[in-house]
């Protein structure tokens, strides 16, 4: 069990504020007083000149009969001396903690303002929050619209749901957390955002914050962007039954946190309508409607069995992870759209066994050099492959039979820097080249010509070596059976020296002439030739073997095609 992923607990003890004033500074012609507001364990600066000061007293004695000599009067001569100033710190330093102690619970909304409770404090926050949805709430979920919120408001409201305190703490009833309470109840689209480091003037840290999201009842949608650890956001399991889109970032170091929080519980444990032949200690309930996750950004090192959980999901976005293999994908019968790209892949060997019916796939910025395992995705019409390390065009043959394949980017691999690479590409893809946008660029008319040249040269190199094949194999099978009963008894005569002269033409396919008929006569050798080009008549393939006298003795064994010229270019055997 791994107890660094358990929930955080909420703090229950009531917090204790304080107020003091710290120090003032001359800001052109008038003094500002620094304040330090202390709430729990919370405490941030808030800075006010005594005019500030002045306005919050005159409100308070309108709204809450505050006795107006509370306030030290305000000085006109000597306003900025030394000495006025330190006195006049700590008697607004005694002001401000008499209304604390006047107000302990229902601050007045002035108070509130002046001390910035509605940036940093619980009441304050919620309070705040309230009013902005009692005036725009209705109005914000008709729209449909995104709403965020930051983990300090969640933390809030979350806090005060757990203590035994009225829903409105000031008397205000636009300030009722209630009209949170409904507009959470019906929110659909939520963000989940905040800063890194501490929040405006405070020693807060909202990615430290625990906050509980079983207060929204109906999301289709949730996203998470700010980088706060996944132990912090509880209540996740309860939007199972709603969510259809979800997006977690810079969160979690595995699948199983967000999808089956409650996992670490149990030690097996299998989703629900799934029959197991093993004991289980537990039945998660799937997410029944997601069909969008984005878990990008993360520290995920595998894609664990909690995939499970999640049947309908079609668009999955794992980039920018630390995943070195791909598994338990195949669990996903309705997977369409998939992003791999910047993970530490390096092959996806047999890849259409996880990944049989998907349409669009990213692989960019991984350390892919073969694409062997790509070879059966016959859906794919998308695929993403920049940023990797091929270098060979033969690994394009891997995908170039892909029959829906229309889009490929290839950007930024050493293949690129291959000499018309792109011509070289497009010609892998055979008859479909016209219908493949390379690297997010259209092929051109001038790029098909060149393909046409290319497929026309590899057709003839594949006929030629064909040809070439089954020329070895007639030559071996004739010369095996024809040549043996001609060869006598007696050793093979050396080449003469004038060898390299012309050959006469004088042939016969079953017996020797003497040397003497090689240069009879021309008419000899023109009726021998016509007689010799009778004998080795053939169709198709099949191949004409002529043994030809040489000057000075000894016999060569010719061998070509039918129709080609029996010159110096042709396969010389064997000299007998």
């Amino acid at each position: 069990v791994d107890h660094s992923m358990e929930p955080v607990p909420f703090t229950e003890e009531v917090s204790e504020r304080k107020v003091s004033v710290v120090g003032s500074e001359l800001v052109e012609n008038y003094t500002v007083y620094i304040i330090d507001v202390t709430d729990g364990q919370h405490r941030w600066t808030v800075k006010h000149r005594y005019s500030d000061f002045y306005d919050l007293h005159e409100k308070l004695t309108a709204e809450k009969k505050v006795d107006r000599r509370l306030l030290p009067p305000k000085k006109i001569l000597g306003k900025n001396s030394k000495s006025l100033v330190e006195r006049r710190q700590k008697e607004l330093e005694l002001y401000l903690q008499t209304l604390l102690q006047q107000f302990p619970q229902a601050t007045p909304t002035p108070l509130t303002n002046f001390l910035h409770f509605h940036l940093y404090e619980i009441n304050g926050i919620t309070a705040a929050l309230a009013e902005e949805l009692f005036h725009k709430g209705e109005q914000l979920l008709q729209a449909g619209e995104v709403f965020s919120l930051r983990p300090l408001q969640l933390f809030s409201v979350s806090q005060q749901l757990r203590m035994a305190k009225p829903t409105c703490c000031n008397g205000d009833a636009k300030t009722d957390l209630g009209h949170i309470l409904d507009f959470t109840c019906r929110l659909r689209y939520l963000k989940i955002s905040g800063t890194r480091g501490p929040v405006g003037t405070s020693n807060i840290q909202e990615a430290s914050l625990p906050f509980d999201l079983s207060v929204f009842k109906s999301l289709l949608q949730i996203e998470v962007t700010i980088s706060l650890s996944i132990k912090y956001i509880l209540g996740l399991s309860s939007l199972r039954s709603s969510l259809v889109t979800m997006s977690i970032h810079r969160s979690t170091e595995s699948m199983m946190s967000v999808l089956v929080p409650e996992g670490s519980e149990f030690s097996q444990w299998e989703p629900e309508g799934v029959e197991s032949g093993c004991p289980v200690t537990a039945v998660i309930p799937v997410w029944r409607n997601l069909t969008t996750l984005d878990m990008s950004h993360n520290c995920i090192s595998s894609i664990d069995s909690s995939v499970k959980l999640m049947p309908k999901v079609e668009f999955l976005d794992l980039s920018y992870n630390q995943l070195s293999s791909v598994e338990n994908l195949q669990h996903l019968y309705n997977l369409v759209h998939v992003d791999l790209s910047y993970n530490n892949l390096q092959d996806l060997e047999a890849a259409h066994t996880r990944l049989g019916n998907i349409k669009t796939l990213s692989l960019a910025g991984n350390q892919l050099d073969r694409l062997t395992g790509l070879t059966k995705l016959y859906s794919l019409v998308s695929l993403d492959l920049s940023h990797n390390q091929l270098a060979q065009l033969e690994e394009i043959r891997n995908i170039g039979s892909l029959p829906c394949l229309e889009k490929l980017n290839l950007s930024s691999n050493p293949i690129c820097i291959i000499p018309d690479y792109r011509t070289k590409v497009l010609a892998q893809f055979g008859d479909r080249a016209a219908e493949v946008c390379l690297d997010c660029n259209a092929t051109t008319e001038k790029e098909l010509d060149t393909v046409e040249v290319l497929k026309a040269i590899q057709k003839a190199k594949e006929a030629k070596d064909r040809m070439s094949g089954n020329d070895k194999k007639v030559d071996s099978t004739r010369l095996s059976a024809a040549v043996p009963p001609l060869l006598s008894s007696s050793s093979p005569s050396p080449l003469p020296a004038s060898s390299s002269s012309p050959l006469p033409s004088t042939c016969s396919p079953s017996s020797l002439a003497p040397p003497a008929a090689v240069t009879s006569s021309s008419s000899s050798s023109s009726s021998t030739s016509s007689a010799q080009q009778a004998a080795c008549s053939s169709k198709g393939n099949h191949v004409c073997i002529r043994l030809c006298h040489a000057e000075g003795g000894g016999v060569f064994v010719f061998v070509s095609n039918q129709g080609q010229q029996p010159d110096g270019s042709i396969l010389l055997l064997n000299h007998l």
